[in-house]
Order: structure tokens, then sequence, then C-alpha cells
């Protein structure tokens, strides 16, 4: 049995796991108007994020199932090393520690482009540097003010979301802005059709689509530190899908309402021209905050993320053991300094380094999302297959249209790789991405990982 200097507190409430499934899952790509993906979909972007969200709402009663079941930290790491093995376990942890790592990277770097705005002249790494320090010490307090910080963060990012559908849907309807006209939907088909580039544009889409999801699966991650998971994790599941269709399919349904898609993106965020529409002057600074809260809760997601990886990791004997040791609050704080000193390294690298390098670095990222969600779906058919029917029949929380929901996920998957693959903009993803496995692979031999787990 672990001691209480290894332990993980249960701190997070219902209120906090709902709010960070949501806020993992919107990002500030979202309020920069989704701008690359309509360009490939036009209005057919809708269709292709129902599809991406279906599939997402798939995964997540899988890892749903297991969580409950067995609500441990680490989540789908550990699930990946009990039903599929160590090397599994060990591949899935450290390539999920190092796709939030590149992607702190990229938000804090965010932080520093969002604060010229406010400051312009001022240096970029001092605000990038400040909120890593900000954030790094939130995750190093307790987990509950980890989940008091991200509830917030959420909650500014869904007010002004619910705030443009409205506005927007008053324009759409009553003219509201629009000296009483009524815009209508119109501008949904009048540009060329609601697919104006095909089904080829649509498909083309679901690459970036898949990728604004990446974070969702972060709701595994907290079942070890939930105060009551069999109920907290359950409902934030079955929520987040539902949610992420209002959020994302209502937001786009209205721009793509307001304006004509192959105008987006030409005239700044969408966002900010439906508020400035509204006679709201202050719209463009709005946003700006919204936006950079939305990098601040991404950075603070990623930073608890990486810390709680690396504990599960050390746990299992495949990672040093002193990332299993808590402090008297619950937080695994050694895995979280080495995370935040990780960070000001590639902070350093991101200003030093070509932007080529660091394309490839996040392309590891992008394959890593993939690699994620396949394990879950995986792990999961092998975790039905342990039970008896007695035991299936008791599960607490079902996924739902098993096995077939599952197969048809692990497709879509599949697919996603495939376009991956076909595009020349997104193959160098599938070089890197494997071949970052195949070094995790060699270094798991290499160290004796394999003769640890069998000492466990």
């Amino acid at each position: 049995m672990p001691n209480d200097h290894q332990q993980l507190h249960r701190g997070l409430s219902e209120r906090h796991i709902r709010l960070m499934a949501l806020g993992a899952a919107i990002g500030v790509g979202l309020f920069l108007g989704s701008a690359n993906a309509i360009k490939l979909a036009g209005p057919g972007i809708l269709l292709a994020y129902l599809l991406g969200g279906g599939a997402i709402f798939i995964i997540m009663r899988a890892l749903g199932e297991m969580a409950v079941h067995n609500p441990v930290a680490g989540s789908f790491s550990r699930y990946a090393r009990d039903y599929l093995g160590p090397l599994s376990g060990y591949l899935t942890g450290w390539n999920y520690w190092f796709l939030w790592l590149v992607t702190c990277v990229a938000e804090i770097t965010a932080v520093g482009v969002y604060m010229q705005v406010w400051f312009p002249g001022s240096p970029q790494w001092a605000w990038a540097l400040a909120a890593l320090v900000a954030m790094g010490s939130v995750n190093l307090i307790t987990v509950k003010a980890y989940g008091e910080f991200e509830f917030w963060f959420a909650m500014i990012k869904v007010v002004t979301i619910v705030a443009m559908i409205l506005g927007g849907l008053a324009m759409i309807v009553f003219g509201l802005g629009n000296g009483g006209v009524a815009i209508g939907i119109s501008n949904l088909w009048a540009h060329g059709g609601f697919f104006p580039n095909g089904a080829q544009g649509v498909l083309m889409s679901l690459q970036m689509v898949m990728f604004a999801y990446l974070g969702v699966e972060m709701i595994g991650l907290t079942a070890g530190e939930a105060t009551n998971p069999a109920k907290s994790i359950p409902d934030a599941i079955n929520s987040v899908f539902w949610r992420i269709v209002i959020f994302y399919v209502g937001a786009l349904f209205v721009i793509l309402s307001l304006y004509p898609w192959n105008e987006l993106g030409t005239t700044g965020s969408p966002f900010v021209q439906t508020f400035e529409r509204l006679g709201i002057r202050e719209a463009a600074g709005i946003i700006n905050f919204v936006v950079l809260t939305a990098a601040l809760s991404s950075c603070n997601g990623g930073i608890f993320s990486t810390g709680r990886m690396l504990y599960n990791l050390a746990q299992q004997k495949q990672a040093p053991a002193l990332f299993a040791h808590t402090s008297p609050g619950g937080v695994p704080r050694a895995a979280i300094l080495v995370s935040v000193a990780a960070l000001l390294i590639g902070v350093a690298l991101n200003y030093l380094a070509p932007a080529k390098v660091f394309v490839w670095v996040t392309s590891i990222a992008t394959f890593g999302a993939i690699w994620t969600w396949g394990v879950i779906l995986v792990a999961h058919m092998k975790f039905r297959a342990r039970l008896s029917a007695a035991e299936r029949d008791a599960l607490a929380f079902k996924a739902p249209m098993y096995p077939v929901g599952s197969w048809i996920a692990l497709a879509f998957l599949v697919l996603v790789i495939g376009l991956m693959a076909y595009f020349p903009d997104t193959r160098v993803a599938l070089i890197v991405g494997p071949a970052f496995l195949v070094l995790l692979t060699v270094l798991f031999y290499a160290l004796g990982f394999q003769r640890r787990e069998a000492t466990a």
C-alpha cells in the first residue's frame, strides 16, 4: 500500500470536473474563428464537428466505464498497462506527457503574443515566463486550487460563447445590430453551397477538427482525485458531448450564418466582429482577454496532466521513484516541478530554434492525440474481454453500442490517420510520431523498465 506521501487527495468536486471537461475541449482556436478548418470545408465544417464529436463521445464513454470501475491516477496509461501490457502503458504515459509539454509551450508563447495588444513592444518571453510561473504555482498548492482556477477559466469561455450565440441569434432572427433587418441563415449555402469544396473539403478538415477536441480525455486523469468519481465522472462525460455540440457547432452555426464563409479570417475574429455589431466598442479587448484566459487554462490543464502522468509512471516503476511522492496536500510536486522545468527549456527552444524544428516537434503531439484515443478504445475492449458475464452486467457506467461503437470510432481514427498520410502538410506527423515511439521503446528496454515491472 502506498504511504501518505504517495497518495493523491480527492479534492475535485463535481462542478470542477464538469467545467474542466468543457474547458479542455474549448480552446483558443474556436475564438479565432476556426478559420483554417472553415477554409477547407466551408459551412460543411458543421458536419465535420458533429462526426468528430460523435467519435469522441464513444471514446470518452469507453474511458468513463474503466474510470468508474477503477478510478486511479494516470487513467488511460494505467489501463493500457493493465490490459495491453507494460510497454503500452509506458508508451502511452510518456507520449501523453510530451504531447501536453508541446501544447503548453505553444500556449504560454501565445500568452506573450496576446499581451502585446495591451503592452506593445514588451518582451514576449517575460509574459510567457510569468504565465508559466503563475500556472505552475497554482498546481503546486492543492488540487482544489487547481480545480477552482480551471472552473473560472472555463466559465469565462462559456459565458463569452453563450453571449455570442445569443447575440448572433438575435441578429439572425430579429435583425439586432443590423437596422432591424433579419440576417437569416442564407450564408450557409449562398456562397458555393453548404459543401463548397465537396466531400474532400470536409475530409480534409477532419484532422483539424479532431485536434480541437484534444484535452477532453483529461477527465480520466481526474478520477484519482475526484471526491465522488462514481457520480462526477459519468455526469461530466455524458454532458461533454452535448456541450461540445452546443458550443462548437452552435457558435460556428451562428458565425457561418452571419458572415460568408469565404470571408472569415480576412477581417479579424468573427467573435470581435459580432460583439462590435452589437454595439460593444471594447469587443477586441474583451476577446483578447478571453483568448488570454483560454491559453492560461490550457497551460494550467497541461501542467496538471503532465504532473499526474509522471506520478502514474513512477508508481508503475517506469519513471524515477521521486515522482511518486506527494506533498502533505496530496500534490505530486516533484513531477510538476520537472514538467515546469522542461517547459522552461521548451520556451527557450521556441525562441532560439528555427520555426520548422518546432513544427516537427508539434507533429509528435498531433500523432500522440490519435495514439491516446486509439489506446483507450483497444484497452477498453481488452478490459471487457476479461470480465465475466455477471461482471459486465454489474458495470455501473456502460459504454453504449459496445462493441460496434468502439469499432466505428477506431475506424474513424484510422480514417484520420489515412488523411494525414494523404496530405503533404500533415504527413510529417506520421514520420516523426512513430519515430518518437520507437525511441521510447528503445529506452524502455535499454533502461530496464521491463525488469522493474517484473519486480513491481
